[in-house]
């Protein structure tokens, strides 16, 4: 049975493959090239993957992803599309899903909406759950040293709670926009804020969210 992380690789290839290697993208400073060597070197190169967390790390990360930026760019796109090696943790199903059902949701519409015709996507409201059943085990993690409170709501008011502090902002949105808001991507995020005006405004010119 297909799986949700399995159509969304596919779909973040595509979306790759169509924008060509020298695309923007929602992730500051990086073409469409450097997103999909990052998404190869996660998969295959766990030796250097750890450099988006480990600082000591970091050098072997940047090594990599150069090395493998300069591979033809076609090369890269089946790469992704193909899957991690044979004996990756990422070949179990349940791993795949709980690991990069997010990753390249976030990654496609990274590539989508950073293109000046985008238009919105239309999501099934199974996915839509599955999203926030993510979002609800990580928005405190992603949510941390947010300079507000920061509640997350969907349009049928179920919520989760990023950020404890004060004053609080509620985001409300569907679980697709809310996680791109919580992953960084907040000025293409479809999603209304309410709170005090300094409030959103810290919100919105404070530090990236998220890794």
């Amino acid at each position: 049975m297909s799986t949700f992380a399995k159509r969304e690789r596919l779909l973040l290839a595509d979306l790759l493959e169509t924008a060509g290697p020298e695309a923007p993208t929602l992730c500051e400073g990086w073409r469409t090239r450097d997103l999909a060597a990052h998404v190869v070197v996660r998969e295959r190169r766990p030796d250097a993957a750890g450099g988006l967390l480990i600082k000591q790390l970091a050098s072997r990360l940047d090594k990599a992803m150069e090395e493998f930026a300069a591979k033809p760019y076609e090369e890269l796109i089946q790469l992704i599309r193909t899957g991690p090696p044979r004996f990756s943790p990422f070949q179990l199903k349940q791993l795949d899903e709980a690991s990069n059902i997010v990753e390249f949701y976030v990654h496609g519409e990274d590539v989508r909406r950073a293109q000046p015709d985008w238009t919105p996507r239309e999501l099934d409201p199974v996915f839509q759950d599955a999203l926030w059943s993510r979002l609800e085990r990580t928005a405190r993690l992603m949510g941390r040293g947010t300079p507000t409170g920061l509640v997350l709501r969907r349009p049928d008011g179920r919520t989760v709670v990023a950020d404890r502090g004060t004053p609080v902002v509620t985001a409300t949105g569907e679980p697709s926009e809310l996680l791109l808001f919580l992953y960084g991507r907040r000025s293409a995020a479809m999603v209304d804020l309410v709170g005090e005006e300094d409030a959103i405004t810290m919100l919105r010119s404070g530090k990236q969210l998220g890794f």
